[in-house]
């Protein structure tokens, strides 16, 4: 591993290089902070792909490629005197040191939680901090990621079941008022009380200390890897998905099951 110093100029050479491509190449030179952003996000979920697969060296590049856009906005913020990476810096530094008293002062905290809820109260005393406990959440994020954030936001400032075990009788409500209105066939209603049910379910799982968008990704790419067997075994077989019944694309999926697809 590097030292602080060799990360350090590393940095450094990096805020060089950008500074020559804003100069010199025309495409980074006509980039704003509109037309980086669609890349960003991009960028964002490229990364999230590879830390799922834990794939270092995937991990390390995409980690680079999100680095890039960030120098980048501060490049832009120096350029029309808004800030530079200085203060971008700064503000982070003194934001983290604010948000650890139990590291940089005198407050006890020995539990993660502890910790997440002395955070959501210095937030709200921060100046320019959020006003409201559900103000920090971004409304852009994905419905699934924001449910998450949003109860933990509810829990920290004690708007949380006394028992998790609780969580189950909600679960089984809104199921049961789901079921009702599938019946019913009210399109509207249908849909309310399908986001309630998912809204619950995200609840359980941070309750029990699972990661509902993970937990979904793994599902997506587990059936991704047995449909792509199931696919591939109905061409080696000389079948067609179309002209199979169920129970014979059953009887292959199983296969992959069983292969531990």
């Amino acid at each position: 591993m590097s030292t602080r110093k060799e990360q350090m100029e590393a940095f450094g050479r990096l805020l060089d290089i950008l500074d020559e491509l804003r100069e010199k190449c025309p495409w980074d030179r006509k980039q704003t902070n509109e037309s980086l952003r669609a890349n960003t996000i991009e960028e964002t979920y490229e990364l999230s792909d590879a830390l799922m697969r834990e794939d270092a060296t995937d991990i390390k590049k995409e980690l680079g490629d999100l680095l890039l856009h960030i120098v980048f906005y501060a490049k832009i913020g120096s350029e029309n005197g808004s800030f530079d990476i200085k203060e971008v810096c700064d503000a982070l530094c003194n934001k983290l040191i604010f948000r650890h008293p139990h590291v940089f002062g005198n407050v006890d905290a020995d539990t993660s939680q502890k910790v997440e809820q002395n955070w959501e109260q210095l937030k709200l005393k921060e100046k320019g901090g959020n006003k409201t406990v559900l103000e920090g959440v971004p409304t852009a994020l994905p419905s699934i990621v924001k449910a998450q954030r949003i109860q933990e936001k509810a829990r920290n400032v004690g708007f949380d079941w006394e028992q998790r075990e609780q969580v189950w009788d909600k679960v089984e409500e809104e199921l049961a008022e789901l079921r009702y209105e599938v019946n019913r066939m009210d399109d509207d209603k249908k849909e309310a009380e399908f986001g309630d049910f998912i809204f619950s379910m995200i609840n359980a799982a941070r309750l029990y200390g699972i990661n509902p968008d993970n937990a979904l990704e793994r599902t997506n790419q587990k059936f991704i890897r047995r449909f792509g067997y199931l696919e591939s075994q109905t061409r080696e077989r000389g079948l067609s998905l179309k002209e199979m019944s169920l129970a014979e694309m059953d009887a292959i999926w199983d296969e992959a099951k069983r292969k531990g697809l």
